[in-house]
């Protein structure tokens, strides 16, 4: 009953596409207009993607530590190595360079050599004073040479901030407003401002200026992410209308497939614009995405009414044919394709559950489009000429595909041991896996931020933010003497972690606080004792520039405290290494009952929200396989079939799993979907095969091995070109300045190549080893889903 309402549906399907093809093409201009207009809600991300969930416990923490202490993430350093740097004149300009930027509405302030005073005892008021170590303009090399001897060995309290005191490194702070961080505006004062005036000042200087920072880089890769969109979509419609026109030798048909994956690009532009979603690292691949998924179907159906028009020359018999027997596959094929995409909906990841949305929505809409765009386009052209159906001989793949009939035929053993010899190594491979929650390890590694980035790792040891907040539970808590000696013994620890910089807190302040009561001497860089303690907090109490100090550290209550740090860019295991590390310190010097301490900040938040997606890729992916498998179960109504049919599509899976473990290839945002989306793909093939070995059984009198060759030589040509199409496609992704973008279209790609060899080879092995315990009339005899109608030379259609 049901299969026969499938059938009357596609057939009402074909008549309405048909016999209302100028409604319907106007109906699809109007909703491209539609989704063209919804391009102004279009936005590029500004922030970090954000991995967690709004309320998992690391975010709260991080947004608590942004309500106390404001946003971390808005510094931009620039550093200069040179050592023709300390001459008047360059000294000069580079000061000047510092202070020009400070009258940017979007600068909050700038700290550079200038800028830096000396704490002095002004033993008449009792109090600090601050004397800049520059006055005015230097105007003599004894003038550079007293300020070296100063800064690199007598006041170690801005040591490793503004200057590396062994490489006479130099560098200038730039904090932003807090308020534009994460808005267009800071993209246009790094672009527009900040960059073109570094590019003039080397050159009128001769140095080479380093930029850094959180802003600055998030800056640069979006810009990237930007520039890569137009190139991938370049890419893709490149490649692979080359690899259509190579298959059918038609100009038609090619131009055909590139007005429908253009308009298919058009609406995702358009469904994100509609869900106001940002552009990300992560939905910037979904237009290519639909251009490769599109490709394939386009081939499917101008293939099927290339080939009816060659059976019986009847042109609308032939596009109603390809309407009701391909329009049904490719449903399916979509179907499940999209539904590997939409199983990331179900994550708790904003990041993951966009990507979800749109892909799986624009998949649908790419096969809304190519079913009847396609078939109303062919209405209106002529037959296909002669030379346009010679590819239907496929004389050229017949190699191909006799070469998989005798490998099924005469070695199945051969298959059998190979694909076991396979699975063992992809099971050991898969052990040597490593997770990596590294902030920066996808950035393109040949572009000039990314250099700047290693060379203030080396020189100041990262610029990942690390941030400790201490809670002491009390107002004015921080400044007891006591938490003060705790809060240095953790600083101590960070100081001895090589993967760490030299902490910046209220403790360096009120050892210059010492140092400066005792006259500047650099011995006295240290806490006060009890004794001492009263009377020098009562000359910075005094000083209200030390008070201004202070706000950067301690809060307005007194009661919270930030101790912050950099980190390199190092891989999860040790950055796990050393979080346990400071949290056994932690809970040794700061107890819990006296002190609440987090540790937060945007390198650990990213770190943990790896560790958390690669909980979600399991859950995830066995989503994937059970959505997928309900489906196969509701198609061909058997457990057993469900079996066989899933074998040959994770089989590819695990090998991908195996492979990353051998090359050193982590699991990471951008490779968690890998699987998922290979595997939504990889069905496909399963679904064509099984559908037209049914369809065989039936034209063969349940001849079993009759109608497995005969399956494999009619879908294997059809699976082959449809690999070599998104095998191509997905190969465009390896063209990325992104890490995370190769690994993902090479793995994806190489998937897809071992599932169509595992679909051709397998599948059918394991149809004819099982043939009584599976292959048999009452598993496969009536379908809930008839995926390809038998054949009817009967049907017509008026025009």
């Amino acid at each position: 009953m049901f299969k026969l309402l499938t059938a009357k549906f596609w057939d009402v399907v074909a008549r309405l596409i048909l016999r209302n093809k100028i409604g319907i093409l106007i109906a699809i201009i109007l909703a491209t207009l539609f989704f063209s207009y919804q391009w102004k809600h279009m936005r590029f991300t500004y922030t970090e993607a954000n991995l967690l969930p709004d309320d998992h416990a690391v975010n709260i923490t991080y947004n608590n530590f942004l309500e106390i202490f404001g946003e971390e993430g808005n510094l931009i350093v620039l550093g200069v190595k040179d050592s023709t740097l300390f001459s008047v004149e360059k000294l000069n300009a580079w000061n000047q360079l510092s202070d020009d930027f400070k009258s940017y509405s979007e600068v909050e302030t700038v700290v550079s050599i200038k800028d830096l005073q000396k704490l002095v005892k002004n033993n008449k008021k009792e109090k600090f004073d601050l004397e800049p170590f520059i006055k005015d303009s230097i105007t003599s090399i004894e003038q550079i040479d007293t300020l070296q001897d100063e800064l690199f060995k007598k006041y170690p309290f801005y040591d490793n901030f503004l200057f590396n005191k062994d490489t006479k490194t130099i560098r200038t702070a730039i904090y932003l407003k807090k308020e534009i961080v994460n808005t267009p505006a800071r993209k246009d004062f790094i672009l527009k401002t900040l960059s073109k005036k570094i590019e003039t000042f080397e050159t009128d200087n001769d140095l080479n200026v380093r930029i850094s920072g959180m802003p600055y880089i998030r800056t640069l890769n979006s810009q990237n992410i930007v520039d890569e969109i137009g190139l991938f979509i370049g890419l893709a419609l490149g490649i692979t209308s080359l690899i259509f026109f190579f298959f059918f030798r038609s100009f038609r048909a090619t131009f055909i497939s590139l007005i429908v994956v253009c308009i298919g690009v058009m609406w995702t532009f358009g469904i994100l614009g509609l869900l106001k979603y940002e552009i990300t690292v992560l939905t910037a691949l979904i237009p290519p995405l639909i251009i490769v998924i599109g490709i394939p179907n386009c081939i499917f159906l101008i293939n099927k009414y290339q080939h009816e028009v060659k059976l019986h020359g009847n042109k609308v018999k032939s596009l109603q044919r390809v309407i009701t027997k391909i329009g049904n596959a490719t449903l399916m094929t979509n179907v499940t394709t999209a539904s590997g995409f939409a199983t990331f909906i179900l994550t708790e990841s904003k990041l993951l559950k966009e990507f979800g949305i749109v892909a799986s929505l624009s998949i649908l809409a790419i096969f809304i489009l190519c079913l009847l765009i396609i078939p109303i386009i062919y209405t209106f052209l002529p037959y296909p000429k002669d030379r346009h159906l010679e590819h239907l001989n496929k004389r050229w793949i017949g190699g191909f595909v006799d070469w998989m009939e005798h490998m099924v035929r005469e070695r199945k053993i051969a298959i059998y041991v190979t694909s076991l010899i396979l699975l063992i190594g992809s099971i050991i491979g898969m052990y040597q896996i490593k997770i990596s929650g590294s902030l920066i390890e996808d950035m393109p590694k040949n572009a000039e931020f990314f250099h700047d980035i290693r060379f203030f790792e080396n020189e100041f040891n990262g610029i990942m933010p690390l941030e400790i907040m201490v809670d002491t539970k009390r107002k004015k808590g921080v400044m007891k003497l006591s938490t003060l000696r705790r809060m240095n013994e953790l600083e101590e620890l960070i100081t001895e972690t090589p993967e760490l910089s030299r902490p910046i807190s209220v403790v360096s302040l009120v050892k210059y606080s010492k140092q400066a009561y005792y006259n500047g001497n650099p011995k006295y860089y240290q806490l006060p004792t009890s004794q001492e303690k009263s009377f020098i907090l009562s000359y910075a109490k005094n000083s209200s520039s030390n008070i201004d100090l202070l706000n950067n550290f301690i809060d307005s209550t007194g009661q919270y405290a930030r101790i912050t740090t950099f980190m390199k860019d190092i891989g999860t295991d040790k950055m796990e290494r050393i979080e346990e590390n400071l949290q056994a310190k932690i809970d040794k010097v700061l107890p819990e009952e006296k002190y609440n301490v987090t540790m937060t900040g945007k390198a650990l938040v990213f770190q943990k929200g790896t560790k958390y997606l690669v909980k979600n890729l399991a859950i995830s992916l066995s989503l994937a396989i059970f959505l997928i498998s309900l489906f196969m179960a509701y198609m061909f109504r058997s457990f057993r079939m469900i079996i066989v049919s899933l074998i040959p599509n994770l089989l590819p899976l695990l090998l991908t799993a195996g492979l990353m473990g051998y090359l050193g290839v982590p699991i990471k945002p951008s490779t968690i979907l890998v699987f998922s989306i290979a595997f939504g793909i990889s069905v496909d093939d399963t679904i064509h095969f099984l559908a037209k070995y049914r369809q065989e059984l039936q034209a063969n009198n349940w001849v079993i091995k009759k109608s497995v060759y005969a399956a494999l030589r009619e879908t294997g040509v059809s699976m082959f070109y449809t690999s070599i199409v998104l095998f191509f496609g997905f190969i465009v992704f390896t063209t990325s300045s992104f890490g995370g973008t190769v690994a993902l279209g090479a793995l994806v790609s190489i998937t897809l190549l071992f599932a169509m060899l595992s679909n051709l080879l397998l599948l059918p092995s394991l149809l004819l080893s099982l043939e009584r315990s599976i292959a048999n009339k009452e598993v496969l005899r009536e379908p809930a889903i008839n995926i390809i109608p038998e054949e009817d030379d009967n049907e017509n259609l008026e025009e």
